[in-house]
């Protein structure tokens, strides 16, 4: 409440647009004027003992400058305190418990305010002032080692130098860490992790040492810097001096500054980028307690760097890429999760359980759209428990009421199935691609679209497996309008991990099958396999049909020798981006069918021409960037036919190949040159991260 002359409430207005707290957001102003009541000063009132409580909850951000320079300052008590925070930055979301935001329902009600402290969090001039995670080396929490060390932090930077690998338990989970220049510790955290080939993130001290191991845009630099501190994919420069097990085989690297206490201190003891990646077991969430990073760490980390302040909610770090100078999120979480994306969906509150892989969940109520932190891969019981409290927990802090609506995957064996069936008699279901689309309408605030949803699998209402599609969709309804030609995955699952077998599946039909699998297709079990894969796409025996754009992809990636085997989710076609960096494009059409009313891309026509160029001797790297450009112009030009024969002025690209720059970048190139609108997934993930958000829209027009 306000009361004074007109001119200066309506001054204070507009500073208080101008000049708002960094971490603030303002989504709403009403003013409604009445007669004055004689106030005589400013006062902020307590939280109502015992209320509830409402309003958004603010997301984990980097520490800011204020409390950087007053962590260097050896003049006063938070001069080298690992959790030094203010109003303006510090951890958040990980550390609350439910509202209203106060100290007594975080982690941090563990530890009483010394009397400094007291007197900073209760003075209104301060920046301390209510500032929930306040603390300093006297009051607040502790570092501590394992093995012990009497400055764990000096501790942790020894044991780096000398090639150990230490966990490093940080606000929202734990890492583990190690030098990543040296290739022989890289390679023994991977073995040890059982991640011989998967990339990792690393952290770099600062710009400058970021500039020395990949090459940064403005854009890129912008995003490294920000509050929100997430890994930003870069460009490897020719002359890095990471080792090559850091990103095997690929051309760009994920790297991020620091934005901890713990980061910033730790950097004084060490001169060299560092491995920074989360210290899980494979498939199972990371690990946030320090009993079980102690017991389940004690065979990877020869030394762990932890603190006493307990992680409420576990967040991973987000990942950005920028395509065509266009964000792309690959995991949106620290420094996002869970800010809510304003949207009106109506008045039921709605809760979506999101995919099986990549998982995040949704929740909807009075305009707000609340997406979690990431949760992996549900394909498991530890990684289901985590999914439900993230439900209890993400509930619990947004106070939303039990949802009126439960939206889930149409797939029936999928974990988040289940677990919607038991949560609401009569679920939602939501075809998977309908979701990307559906994500990317609201995102964008658009009503109606022709959308290119091309990424690995994703359940079709015919019973096959989709993800080269072109769908005219809606808020509410979709029509498929066309696709890639369907093909068959020889041994299901297999023909993911072994991409060899899908060149058996695009050419199941033909004559020269034989010939084709002779010398063109590499099997780990060598000409047995072979003939046995050769009988089984004959017989369409455990064969489900595909219209997948990433299996196509790692298709060619098994064609050209690049990769053969899938060790971690994308890694042939990710391998195949990276190889045709190196090449350019042959200028090649596409061949486009009709097949029984649907416009298809005909991939084996499409084979044919790429085997023919390796016969001829053509560059591996062209063929490779012919392969992808084929692909894209194939989807693009589908897209760009229907619309104009529907009248629809709008063409998104979404789903996991989204990620693919060279393929993003001609669709776009061919859609816009058509005159119609491009869009493209920026705010959330394109892969399925965003499927939860796309649940969410179709659930509330269902």
């Amino acid at each position: 409440m306000l009361e004074g002359p007109q001119e200066k409430i309506e001054e204070f207005l507009d500073r208080l647009k101008d000049e708002k707290p960094p971490l603030s957001e303002i989504q709403d102003v009403n003013v409604n004027y009445s007669q004055t009541e004689g106030l005589e000063k400013f006062r902020i009132l307590k939280s109502a003992a015992g209320g509830q409580g409402s309003g958004t909850i603010p997301p984990d951000t980097a520490m800011c400058g204020k409390c950087y320079a007053d962590m260097r300052d050896p003049e006063i008590r938070y001069h080298n305190y690992w959790a030094t925070s203010c109003v303006d930055c510090g951890p958040r979301f990980t550390v609350i418990r439910g509202l209203p935001y106060d100290r007594p329902r975080t982690s941090m009600d563990e530890f009483p305010m010394c009397e400094d402290c007291r007197e900073e969090y209760e003075d209104p001039s301060d920046r301390r002032y209510h500032a929930q995670t306040i603390a300093c080396p006297k009051c607040g929490p502790q570092l501590f080692s394992t093995p012990s060390n009497e400055n764990p932090i000096k501790g942790a930077g020894e044991a780096l130098k000398d090639e150990k690998i230490v966990a490093i338990k940080g606000i929202g989970g734990t890492h583990l860490a190690c030098n990543a220049f040296n290739s022989e510790v890289v390679e023994k955290l991977k073995r040890r992790l059982q991640r011989l080939h998967k990339p990792l993130a690393i952290m770099a001290e600062d710009l400058d040492m970021v500039k020395k191991i990949a090459i940064i845009s403005e854009k890129e630099k912008e995003s490294l810097t920000s509050i929100k501190r997430p890994i930003v994919v870069l460009e490897r420069a020719k002359d890095s001096p990471l080792t090559h097990e850091v990103s095997e085989g690929l051309h760009n690297v994920g790297v991020m500054l620091p934005y901890t206490g713990v980061h910033y201190l730790l950097f004084d003891h060490i001169s060299f980028p560092v491995v920074m990646t989360s210290a899980n077991l494979t498939g199972k969430p990371m690990l946030i307690e320090n009993e079980k990073i102690i017991s389940e760490l004690d065979n990877i980390a020869d030394f762990m760097l932890l603190h006493g302040r307990k992680i409420v909610a576990r967040c991973d770090d987000s990942v950005i890429r920028f395509s065509g100078g266009t964000r792309r999120f690959l995991r949106r979480s620290r420094g996002w999760a869970p800010s809510p994306i304003r949207l009106d969906l109506g008045n039921e509150t709605i809760l979506a359980l999101g995919a099986e892989f990549d998982n995040t969940i949704a929740l909807y109520d009075d305009g707000n759209c609340y997406v979690s932190q990431h949760i992996g891969d549900v394909d498991d019981l530890e990684t289901l428990n985590f999914l439900k409290q993230t439900i209890d927990h993400l509930t619990n802090i947004t106070n939303l009421d039990t949802p009126n609506i439960v939206a889930c995957d149409l797939h029936p064996d999928f974990l988040t199935t289940e677990l919607a069936e038991d949560i609401s008699e009569d679920p939602v279901r939501v075809q998977h691609h309908h979701s990307h689309l559906a994500s990317l309408l609201g995102e964008k605030e658009i009503q109606e679209i022709v959308g290119i949803d091309a990424d690995g699998v994703g359940f079709g209402p015919d019973g096959t497996i989709w993800g080269g599609e072109v769908l005219l969709a809606t808020r509410s309804e979709y029509e498929r309008l066309g696709s890639l030609s369907p093909m068959l995955m020889p041994g299901s699952d297999l023909a993911s991990r072994h991409p060899s077998r899908m060149i058996a599946g695009i050419f199941y039909d033909s004559s020269d099958l034989s010939e084709i699998l002779s010398e063109h297709a590499t099997f780990p079990d060598g000409g047995e396999e072979r003939r046995i894969v050769e009988k089984q796409v004959r017989k369409k025996f455990n064969s489900p049909v595909t219209t997948s754009a990433g299996r196509t992809l790692d298709a060619v990636s098994s064609l050209l020798g690049v990769s053969h085997e899938r060790n971690y989710e994308g890694e042939p076609a990710m391998k195949l981006e990276s190889f045709a960096v190196k090449g350019s494009p042959l200028d090649l059409e596409p061949s486009i069918k009709n097949l029984k009313g649907r416009l298809v891309v005909d991939v084996q026509s499409m084979f044919r021409r790429l085997i023919d160029l390796k016969e001829k001797g053509t560059r591996r790297e062209d063929i490779a960037a012919t392969a992808q450009n084929m692909l894209a112009k194939g989807l693009a030009q589908i897209a760009v036919r229907c619309a104009e024969e529907r009248g629809v002025k709008n063409i998104g690209f979404t789903g996991g190949v989204a990620y693919n720059d060279a393929v993003g970048c001609k669709i776009r190139e061919i859609v816009e040159g058509s005159g119609l609108n491009y869009y493209t997934n920026s705010d959330l993930p394109p892969g399925d991260g965003g499927v939860s958000f796309g649940q969410l829209i179709v659930a509330a027009n269902a």
